[in-house]
């Protein structure tokens, strides 16, 4: 049987092209360039044209004339009542699970008094407008409207502003719209890829500029994320989705199968790695991948995802493993290996870390209220998933009293004199007797 993914074998037999492309995950390459320089033509046009560049970019890549581009509220609420219950039931608890973990964890003020005199406090500020953008194309993502909305809610921001691709109505898809609803959104626009991205970074007649921008996208929407960024903030680098499971003799080997099949099925670019520490037990996961991929429903998108970013190696050692793990930084981790605890407390390069092969990626994806936007492409070494922690700014308060100001005068004067600052020093030495 041919096997159903790119690399396989040992992963001390990988040469070193063999590493880097494992490790690249599509980064660089001549399609990247024109992709780049699309975008930024795309963004420029948004720029200069306002609405008109939008309804253009919509009737050409959308195929659809849009009458407005931003969703009337009427329009967002119907949506959420014309759900089935089944579906609407999982989006509220949804919600109620995103919200409490966001709660929990949300960022708290802090003070210390540095020396006597001396107090300085951090506090965190709500951001006043912020873009959540939702996919379209393919699928629908509503779980991508609650991840997005929700903490930004929590986090106290006064204005939450959506765009998600027009369907053939023009309109996004009523799930996006419902969730909008349930997650509390302010304003929905009928808008998707590189220019609704450029719409909320600068505004528009009718887009409102936001100041942080938010949620998963097309490689057209990463980019364009990554060329505004040094205008308004963006949650972090992303593009398809990824996973790499640890794996032992002790794994539920079909559990681990499906994990990696749930995750190629997102994108015909997305990456699934699996490392065994058992070549029998390799060998029986290639099995049961090949063996369900037939069925799959989206098996389309999951066989080139498979044949162009997946692997199935072996380690000889769980810390050859490990240390893998932290080179390759993925979006998701899952921990199939016994003692899986242990080693998520060892994990520092990872989006999100699934414990066993009962904490389903796809439990992560919707319902445990962790959030699902999370970095790729090895951005893990630096960046975190979303939080409330991307929708607040810190402010600095320093309070010096006036005996304070004295013990402080004559070390600055040294400082601001050594640095050649004759006005700072003069300021200081002013309260050297106060």
């Amino acid at each position: 049987m041919t096997a159903p993914v790119r690399w396989t074998g040992a992963l001390s037999s990988l040469g070193p092209e063999e590493i880097r492309a494992l490790l690249a995950r599509g980064q660089g390459g001549a399609e990247e360039r024109a992709l780049r320089e699309q975008v930024a033509s795309i963004v420029a046009e948004v720029r200069s044209k306002g609405d008109a560049a939008l309804h253009d970019l919509a009737r050409r890549l959308d195929r659809v004339s849009l009458e407005s581009l931003e969703v009337p509220a009427a329009a967002v609420k119907a949506a959420l009542e014309r759900q089935p219950p089944a579906l609407r039931r999982a989006m509220e608890r949804s919600a109620r699970n995103v919200a409490s973990v966001h709660s929990a964890f949300r960022p708290q003020a802090s003070r210390v008094e540095v020396e006597p005199g001396v107090v300085v406090e951090r506090r965190p500020d709500p951001l006043g407008r912020v873009g959540v953008y939702a996919p379209g194309g393919r699928a629908a993502y509503p779980s991508s409207v609650l991840m997005g909305a929700i903490p930004a809610r929590v986090a106290g921001v006064r204005e939450v502003v959506l765009c998600s691709p027009p369907g053939p109505s023009g309109a996004p898809s009523d799930a996006v719209l419902a969730a909008a609803a349930v997650a509390g959104v302010d304003r929905v626009f009928a808008l998707g890829g590189a220019g609704a991205i450029a719409a909320m970074a600068w505004g528009t007649e009718s887009v409102p500029a936001v100041e942080r921008i938010v949620g998963p996208g097309n490689a057209w929407v990463a980019e364009a994320k990554l060329q505004i960024s040094s205008r308004v903030p963006i949650d972090s680098p992303a593009g398809p989705s990824e996973l790499l499971v640890l794996l032992d003799r002790t794994a539920d080997v079909e559990a681990v199968a499906r994990e990696l099949l749930a995750q190629a099925e997102h994108d015909p670019e997305a990456a699934v790695v699996a490392v065994a520490l058992d070549p029998a037990v390799a060998r029986r996961l290639l099995e049961r991948v090949a063996a369900l991929v037939p069925g799959a429903g989206r098996a389309e998108v999951i066989r080139p995802a498979l044949a162009s970013r997946g692997a199935v190696v072996t380690a000889g050692s769980l810390e050859e493993a490990i240390a893998f793990a932290e080179r390759w930084a993925p979006e998701h981790l899952m921990l199939a290996v016994e003692d899986a605890a242990w080693v998520a407390a060892r994990i520092r390069n990872a989006g999100t870390v699934f414990v066993g092969t009962s904490s389903s990626g796809a439990f992560g994806d919707y319902l445990t209220g962790a959030n699902h936007v999370l970095p790729t492409a090895g951005a893990a070494r630096a960046w975190s998933g979303l939080s409330t922690l991307d929708f607040v700014r810190w402010t600095t308060v320093q309070t010096v009293s006036r005996a304070g100001a004295a013990s402080l005068a004559a070390d600055t004067d040294v400082f601001a004199t050594a640095e050649g600052l004759a006005a700072h020093a003069a300021a200081a030495r002013a309260w050297r007797a106060a």
